[in-house]
């Protein structure tokens, strides 16, 4: 009886977590629209654009793709190179502003 216990086909999640992802969702994509809607300029646009970004993308991925479930290797085989792709267009992004600035100094500021 205990083996027949031990070894289940499937695993069935509450559908209740279901609904509250959905509903935070829909309140985050809310939140998304709302910057929008009030004409928020700048830094702070961009920044609240991409945090809601990222938590729905986060949530989504946790919860509907079953990561929050997984096995620790199996979320490490995909948030590590995500993370590490990240870091290192951060990088270069700022590697790229200071060569845009060299260029300037030297074939238009004349530091030659």
């Amino acid at each position: 009886m205990a083996s027949a216990e031990a070894h289940v086909e499937g695993q069935q999640h509450p559908i209740g977590i279901y609904f509250k992802i959905w509903a935070l969702l829909f309140v985050l994509s809310l939140f998304s629209y709302l910057v929008d809607f009030y004409h928020l300029q700048g830094n702070l646009r961009w920044s609240l654009i991409i945090i809601f970004m990222l938590l729905k993308a986060g949530l989504i991925v946790a919860v509907f793709m079953h990561m929050m479930w997984e096995r620790m290797a199996m979320v490490c085989a995909i948030i590590l190179p995500t993370t590490f792709i990240i870091v290192f267009i951060f990088l270069m992004t700022h590697e790229s502003d200071y060569t845009f600035a060299l260029r300037d100094y030297f074939f238009i500021g004349g530091g030659a």
